[in-house]
């Protein structure tokens, strides 16, 4: 059995409009034609005059279907070719943005997602200034991660409180400019036209995205592109997301939770991996065994917060005056352990002295008798392999704890006495 053609099929309007046409052209044509052959056989001066005015009639037809249709054709297939242009286009920032995507997906740091998105803004973006703001690990502020092709006359903050911010505050995209009349960010500095993007996943704002002109029809232009900075901004956020949440597991797989120190896997290897290059090249390292005297009594006498209380602030004073190659690990319970890569015995031992006092300056602080001892080793002054240097520093930390506490004491050379430095 034959199928019938669809009849509600619907019909592009352009392609019917040139159908019309093209019928009524041809069909004056065959008119004129007809008319023109039955010209000779026409008897009668009335039948010649039928013919010819059926021919010119046919040219007029003929000339009227080309003057009124043709530039109506003409404008159509325009609109038509520039619809398809535009589709085009879309079609190449719809796979832009699939790739940008995809390349987010394996994006192992910040560092990684810059360079995407840095290249998307290149591409799609093109004429316009970019910027990153990711929350940091307290998420009491943003900070700078990246910027593309900002304004020189410009200025961008290396940071910004979420609260001078309308877009954060708002959770909608937000324009700053000196328009009279404008809503304007406490932390818009620049003269620029900025639009602001909140980037948002899981529910939470994970950063912002900044996109600058300095164009005269700035409003207008931003307008225009911001669906698609909208569609970067989505695109970035689980990427930024992602990288938070693979940060805060390596920071929880690696740090002590309670100090903000390194705990003790990471410190083997640290440790291990120091001590093999100061083996190759031949140059220092130290460590300080760390342990607060009578904590134990202290959490009996005050309680296990004050305790936590202590051991954070120590911490902190140990990180305020180390070196950002020196590593600080929790070695267990009240036990910390500092490791001083190219650092001699003399210049641990001073170190250990600096840090000694600041804890001890906590007594005053928590109205408390707060100190701690400390014993130090170094390579290849007290020992040449790192087996022994741990075991060395525990050994002079013994021996600071067994001479009455609060002080620091250095590990014997191997053919000098052991150093012991007390507490005035």
């Amino acid at each position: 059995m034959s199928k019938k053609p669809m009849e509600g099929r619907r019909r592009d309007p352009l392609e019917s409009a040139l159908r019309m046409r093209v019928s009524a052209a041809s069909m004056a044509v065959i008119a004129m034609v007809l008319a023109h052959l039955l010209l000779p056989l026409a008897q009668s001066r009335d039948a010649r005059l039928i013919d010819g005015a059926i021919e010119f009639g046919g040219a007029i037809v003929v000339l009227l279907v080309l003057l009124l249709g043709g530039p109506q054709s003409i404008r159509a297939l325009r609109e038509r070719r520039e619809d398809a242009e535009r589709a085009h286009a879309e079609r190449k920032q719809i796979n832009h943005l699939f790739r940008m995507t995809e390349m987010l997906q394996s994006a192992n740091g910040y560092a990684d997602a810059n360079a995407v998105l840095g290249a998307t803004i290149d591409s799609l973006l093109a004429g316009f200034g970019g910027a990153l703001y990711v929350f940091n690990n307290s998420r009491d502020r943003l900070e700078l991660s990246g910027s593309w092709h900002w304004p020189e006359d410009d200025t961008l903050r290396p940071m910004l409180p979420p609260s001078q911010c309308w877009a954060l505050k708002r959770g909608k995209p937000h324009v700053n400019s000196d328009a009279r009349g404008t809503l304007r960010c406490d932390h818009h500095l620049g003269t620029a036209t900025v639009l602001e993007l909140p980037m948002t996943a899981h529910g939470e704002i994970q950063g912002m995205l900044k996109i600058a002109t300095t164009l005269p029809d700035a409003a207008t232009q931003l307008e225009r592109i911001q669906p698609l900075a909208t569609a970067i901004a989505d695109a970035m956020s689980l990427a930024v997301s992602n990288i938070a949440l693979r940060e805060k597991l390596r920071t929880q797989a690696l740090r002590d939770p309670l100090t903000g120190l390194y705990n003790r896997r990471y410190m083997e290897d640290a440790l291990s991996r120091f001590a093999s290059l100061t083996e190759r090249s031949g140059t220092h390292l130290s460590v300080l065994m760390i342990d607060l005297d009578h904590f134990k009594k202290l959490n009996d006498e005050f309680g296990h917060a004050v305790g936590d209380s202590v051991l954070r602030e120590t911490a902190a004073q140990i990180m305020g005056a180390l070196r950002t190659s020196d590593v600080a690990c929790r070695y267990g319970g009240e036990e910390l352990l500092v490791i001083l890569p190219e650092c001699g015995l003399s210049e641990a031992v001073a170190k250990a002295e600096i840090l000694r006092e600041r804890i001890e300056a906590l007594s005053a602080t928590h109205d408390a008798r707060i100190s701690a001892s400390f014993g130090v080793a170094a390579m290849p002054e007290s020992t040449r392999t790192i087996a022994d240097l741990l075991n060395l520093a525990d050994a002079a930390l013994y021996q600071a704890k067994e001479a009455g506490r609060n002080r620091v004491v250095a590990a014997p050379g191997r053919e000098t006495p052991p150093l012991s430095i007390a507490a005035e």
